[in-house]
């Protein structure tokens, strides 16, 4: 995405970069390893269209690299740039907002 399309905000700039569901599951998958198409495929669990249409978007907007290798079969591989590398504390910052969300679900569930 161009600079010049980017949103005013920056909460939405990453809504508008990583929102959704696949791409947001796409990096926190990407941070932990580079992955071919098939295990990222399996691993978050999205298909095959939906998975390349996040990618090349992440791609254009300089997040992800896609590293083809010669060989038979060819291997193809995906990983994190340095800016999405820099997406980590927000990832960890989600994850400890789900489980303490979900915590304080149970307690409030466990009142009524």
């Amino acid at each position: 995405m161009e600079y010049k399309n980017l949103a005013a905000n920056p909460v939405s700039v990453v809504l508008q970069l990583v929102g959704g569901k696949w791409k947001i599951l796409i990096v926190q998958e990407l941070l932990k390893k580079e992955m071919r198409f098939v295990e990222l495929k399996k691993k978050i669990g999205c298909t095959a269209k939906v998975l390349t249409a996040c990618l090349k978007d992440m791609e254009e907007d300089g997040l992800v690299v896609r590293e083809e290798y010669d060989g038979l079969p060819p291997k193809v591989e995906y990983y994190l740039t340095d800016i999405g590398y820099t997406l980590r504390p927000v990832i960890e910052s989600m994850q400890k907002w789900g489980k303490d969300y979900k915590r304080l679900r149970k307690l409030m569930e466990k009142r009524r």
